[in-house]
């Protein structure tokens, strides 16, 4: 039920998903029961007849409430209890499901996720993990807008999270992580950015050092590739705005100046489109919760249900929970 195109989108992209994935898999639709039927009835009457027989993988869970998008997260949460993203995260909290997916409001997923899901042990906060596409591989950053202030040792947090989902999700060898700062010395940035770096250097990770801001359209810095970085919230979250507004401008520069055909331009530049990749995993949550932009199209969800699906049979969750605990183990 969440999105700015719900439910239409969310259940468009919920049968594309059926098409691609396993066909073990099933997923669940989870809001007003009668909404979602009629609206099943209709695409599968319509242009995707083609998609009834994935009708008998579709579970429809009944939640009558609804969070909106203008809703304080906490007030949401506390105060809709049978809403579509409490009852959906509520199931896999209780081993009925495997993921959650959603384009609804960002900040009540997050509450949600945490009280459902509950935190790995040792960690304070959870982070949102945006891929972002590069000249070389597309890389994670994090924390992309779940925390606007962080500590120092958050973000190594951050950085353990990170550099297991690179492993898990991209298939990334001993991903190299990057800090973020306004130079690669150690003592640029400001006194968290600072303390960080000093705290990444011990804690066992392939910590690259301070990357720039140039270096993520790159790839790497002059050391070498990069395949997470990290960074606050209030920081991830410009950069994240920014990288999605990159796109719209060079496809109208390209189609001005080299008069290029619109299908052209799109393949060209469809790395920078964010429905390439669906959606953002929060990660440090004991499952597997993606956060899906309020804008998303059926594609972005069909790829964040896809996303789902591969965090779920990698194992991540289990991953990031021996990891944290080996690390705890070497820093007591």
């Amino acid at each position: 039920m969440g999105g700015d195109y719900a439910p239409e989108v969310p259940i468009t992209g919920a049968l594309q998903a059926l098409a691609e994935i396993n066909k073990a898999h099933r997923i669940q639709l989870v809001g007003r029961t009668v909404v979602i039927e009629q609206t099943l009835a209709s695409l599968l009457a319509g242009e995707l007849s083609a998609a009834a027989s994935l009708r008998n993988r579709i579970d429809i869970i009944e939640a009558p409430d609804v969070i909106e998008m203008t809703d304080k997260p906490a007030v949401g949460v506390r105060g809709k209890p049978n809403s579509s993203m409490v009852v959906g995260l509520k199931l896999q909290a209780e081993g009925k499901s495997d993921g959650f997916v959603s384009a609804g409001n960002t900040g009540a997923q997050m509450a949600a996720s945490t009280f459902q899901l509950r935190l790995h042990q040792g960690l304070t906060r959870p982070a949102i993990a945006t891929l972002f596409p590069t000249t070389l591989k597309p890389i994670v950053v994090l924390d992309s807008g779940a925390n606007v202030d962080c500590s120092a040792e958050e973000l190594v947090q951050f950085a353990r999270l990170g550099a297991v989902y690179a492993e898990d999700v991209l298939g990334r060898s001993n991903p190299s992580v990057g800090l973020l700062s306004i130079g690669e010395e150690p003592e640029k940035g400001n006194a968290v950015v600072k303390e960080a770096h000093q705290l990444m250097l011990r804690a066992g990770i392939n910590f690259q050092g301070n990357v720039e801001g140039r270096d993520i359209p790159a790839g790497g810095s002059d050391r070498g590739p990069i395949d997470v970085v990290i960074c606050d919230g209030f920081v991830g979250n410009v950069l994240l705005k920014f990288y999605e507004a990159v796109a719209p401008m060079m496809m109208k520069m390209a189609g001005s100046a080299l008069h290029l055909d619109k299908a052209a331009i799109e393949k060209t530049f469809s790395a920078l489109d964010y429905s390439e990749h669906g959606g953002a995993p929060l990660l440090g949550v004991q499952g597997v919760s993606i956060i899906c932009h309020g804008r998303s199209s059926a594609r972005a969800i069909k790829n964040a249900i896809k996303k789902a699906v591969q965090a779920a049979e990698s194992g991540m969750n289990a991953h990031i929970g021996k990891r944290l605990a080996e690390s705890q183990e070497v820093e007591a």
